[in-house]
C-alpha cells in the first residue's frame, strides 16, 4: 500500500515522538530541544538515545538505530511499514487510506501466515495418526491432557521426507515459497524436502493470533533436542515471546519467564496461565521491551542447574534497566517447573512465587554460595563480592538494609562494609562520568564511524566524511543539487552506501518530494533509514555553505584519484607527475 505525502505529513503532525518513545523507556531532559533516554533497542547504562524535537526524529549513538515515529514503531513492535503506519494512525485517530495497489512484500507475508496456519493444522491432524504413537506416548509421559494439547495446538511432523511439502503444494503453495518460509529446504540434488521430520511440533503464535514459526522436538535422545524456524518475512529470532498471546491478558500484570516450551505448557496446565518463554538462544533487549508492555512484575523461573543459573544471571543483566520489578524463583534440586509440579504439586510453585528473591537477593545468594562464611577468609571473600552488588543499588535506604544484612550474616559491624560500598560508589560514579563525557565528546565530534552502517567507511574515512557532509548539505539545501550538477554525480562517490543514498536523495529533490525521514521509510531499508537519521544529527555540525560543499566535492575527486592512479612502478618521476596531472585534468580538479 502506498501513502500520499499529505497523509504522512498529517500523521507526523499528530504524533509526538517524545511521548511515543516514553511508553517504552524513561525520557530524560524532558522539555529540552534534545531529550535523551536509555536506548530501548540495546542494553546500556549511559543514555545514548536522543530525540530531536525540531524534526521529530531520533538517533542512538550507541547502536546506530535511528529514524522517525514510523521507524521506531517498526523496530520496537516488529511490524512492517504498513502495519506501523496503521499502528500510529489508530493511535492518532486517523482513518487509513485505501489503495488497490498490492505490495509484493505484504503479499509474501500474507502467504507465509497462510502456509504456517495450514502447516499447524496438518501437524495437529498428524498427531492422531498411527505413526504418531511415539509422540502421543511422550505427551502422555509428560502428563499433558488432550485439552492442553489442543489449547497449544501441539502436533506431529511425520517421519518422511516430504509429507508436509506435498500437503502444502496441494494447497497451492510453491516450493520456492515453502523454502522461503522455512517449511522446506532445497536439497543438493535440486529437490525440496521437509525441515521438520519425526518431531513433536510447537506452533509459535504472535499477539494477533498468527502462526509465525514452529519449534520441533526430537522424540529420542538425539541432538539437537530442538529445531526452530529460522528468520522469515514474519518471524525474527530473539524478538518474540512464547505463549504471550495467552499470558498477556492476565489482570495482575505479572508474568513468569520460563526456559522452554514444555515448562510453559506445564505451568499453564497447572493454572499459571501467565507463564511465557523467550524464543531464541539468548534473551534480547527486544524481548525485554515486549515483556515490559504486559507486566509490572516479572518472575524468572529458569532451571536450577548450572546452565539455568547462567541464563538467570544473563537475563538479569538484560533486565537491569527494565521498568518492571524483577524476582527470581529459587528452584532447587536440579529441577525445572515441570518436574516440580509433577513431584510436589501446584502449591509448591505458589510457594516459590511468594518467596521469590529480587535481583539483589539473588546476587547476594550467589556470592554467599561461593564461600564458607564460617571462616575468616570466606567472610572476607563474601563481603568483597557483596560490596560490588551493594554498590549497584541506587536506593540508599534499600542499600542500607542489605548492608546490615551482610553484616549480620558475617558477624561484622556494618560501618566498614558501608565504607567499602561508598568507595565503590565513588569509583562507579567517576567511571560513569568519564563514559558520559567520552560519549558526548564522540557525538560532538561526529566520531561514530563504528555505528554508521557503511562497511567501507573504515578504509575510506576521509572520503566518507566528505560524502556525509555532501549528503547532509543536500538535506539542508536541496538547491545545491542543480547548482553543482556539473561537478557532482553518483560516480563522484567512493562508497556504495553513500552513492545509493545520494541517488535516492537526488531523485526526491528532482521530483520535488519532501526529504524528511518519514517519506523515505516506505521504500528504504533499515540501514538507509539509520543512515538518514545519522545525517540529520550530523547536519547540525556542518556549515552548510557552498564553499564547504565545493571543498567536499574536491576531496572526493582527490580520493577517487588515489584509487585510479596506478602505483607508478617503472615510471620516471617526470612521467609519474604527468600521469597525475592528466588524471586531475580529466576529473576537473
Amino acid at each position: 500500500m502506498r501513502f500520499s505525502d499529505d497523509f504522512i505529513s498529517e500523521l507526523r503532525a499528530r504524533t509526538d515522538l517524545e511521548e511515543l518513545v516514553g511508553r517504552y523507556t524513561e525520557i530524560r531532559d524532558r522539555g529540552s530541544s534534545r531529550p535523551r533516554a536509555l536506548c530501548p533497542f540495546h542494553s546500556e547504562k549511559t543514555p545514548s538515545f536522543f530525540i530531536y524535537r525540531e524534526n521529530q526524529s531520533f538517533y542512538c549513538f550507541g547502536c546506530g538505530i535511528g529514524g522517525d515515529a514510523i521507524t521506531f514503531v517498526r523496530n520496537i513492535e516488529r511490524l512492517d511499514y504498513v502495519e506501523a503506519v496503521r499502528f500510529l494512525a489508530e493511535r492518532a485517530g486517523m482513518n487509513m487510506p485505501t489503495d488497490p495497489v498490492d505490495d509484493e512484500y505484504l503479499r509474501l507475508r500474507r502467504r507465509c501466515y497462510e502456509a504456517n496456519r495450514e502447516a499447524a493444522r496438518f501437524f495437529y491432524a498428524c498427531l492422531k495418526t498411527e505413526s504418531a504413537a511415539p509422540a502421543r506416548e511422550y505427551l502422555k509421559k509428560r502428563q499433558l491432557s488432550p485439552e492442553t494439547v489442543k489449547h497449544f495446538g501441539l502436533g506431529y511432523a511425520p517421519d518422511t521426507w516430504d509429507a508436509l511439502l506435498k500437503h502444502l503444494k496441494g494447497k497451492g503453495f510453491t516450493e520456492s515459497e515453502l523454502v522461503a518460509f522455512y517449511l522446506a529446504r532445497q536439497g543438493k540434488n535440486g529437490h525440496a524436502y521437509d525441515v521438520f521430520r519425526n518431531k513433536l511440533m510447537f506452533p509459535i503464535i504472535d499477539l494477533r493470533g498468527n502462526v509465525i514459526a514452529f519449534g520441533g522436538r526430537v522424540l529420542d535422545d538425539s541432538k539437537p533436542k530442538y529445531i526452530n524456524t529460522s528468520d522469515t518475512v514474519v518471524y525474527k529470532k530473539g524478538s518474540g515471546i512464547y505463549a504471550l498471546n495467552f499470558a498477556k491478558n492476565n489482570k495482575e500484570r505479572k508474568l513468569i519467564l520460563c526456559e522452554g516450551y514444555m515448562d510453559v505448557i506445564a505451568m499453564h496446565q497447572a493454572g499459571f496461565t501467565n507463564a511465557v518463554a523467550a524464543l531464541g538462544t539468548a534473551f534480547t533487549q527486544e524481548q525485554v521491551s515486549l515483556l515490559s508492555r504486559y507486566c509490572d512484575e516479572l518472575y524468572l523461573s529458569f532451571d536450577s542447574d548450572g546452565a539455568g543459573q547462567t541464563a538467570t544471571r544473563r537475563a538479569l543483566r538484560m533486565l537491569e534497566n527494565a521498568p518492571m520489578k524483577i524476582k527470581v524463583m529459587n528452584l532447587s534440586g536440579g529441577k525445572d517447573p515441570d518436574e516440580i509440579i509433577k513431584s510436589e504439586g501446584k502449591q509448591k510453585i505458589d510457594e516459590l512465587i511468594s518467596t521469590a528473591q529480587n535481583d539483589t537477593e539473588f546476587a547476594l545468594s550467589g556470592a554467599r554460595a561461593k564461600y564458607d562464611i564460617k571462616t575468616d577468609g570466606g567472610k572476607l571473600g563474601y563481603i568483597n563480592d557483596a560490596v560490588l552488588v551493594l554498590a549497584g543499588i541506587s536506593n540508599p535506604v534499600e542499600r542500607s538494609i542489605y548492608i546490615n544484612r551482610v553484616a549480620e550474616e558475617t558477624g561484622t559491624a556494618p560501618e566498614p562494609i558501608q565504607h567499602q560500598v561508598e568507595r565503590a560508589l565513588k569509583t562507579r560514579s567517576a567511571r560513569a562520568r568519564q563514559e558520559d563525557f567520552e560519549h558526548r565528546a564522540r557525538e560532538a565530534a561526529g566520531d561514530d564511524r563504528g555505528k554508521i552502517p557503511n562497511p567501507e567507511r573504515r578504509d575510506n574515512l576521509r572520503a566518507c566524511k566528505a560524502e556525509e557532509t555532501i549528503l547532509a548539505s543536500l538535506l539542508l539545501n536541496p538547491d545545491f543539487l542543480t547548482r553543482f550538477a556539473g561537478t557532482l554525480g553518483a560516480d563522484s562517490f567512493v562508497t556504495k552506501v553513500n552513492r545509493e543514498l545520494y541517488q535516492g536523495i537526488a531523485e526526491r529533490i528532482r521530483n520535488h518530494r519532501p526529504l524528511d525521514i518519514s517519506y523515505f521509510a516506505e521504500d528504504s531499508t533499515n540501514e538507509t533509514i539509520n543512515m538518514l537519521a545519522y545525517l540529520q544529527t550530523f547536519s547540525k555540525k556542518i556549515a552548510g555553505t557552498k564553499r564547504e560543499f565545493e571543498d567536499c566535492i574536491n576531496t572526493l575527486a582527490e580520493e577517487k584519484l588515489k584509487k585510479t592512479v596506478p602505483a607508478g612502478e617503472g615510471l620516471s618521476d617526470a612521467d609519474f607527475l604527468r600521469l597525475i596531472e592528466s588524471k586531475k585534468n580529466k576529473m576537473g580538479v
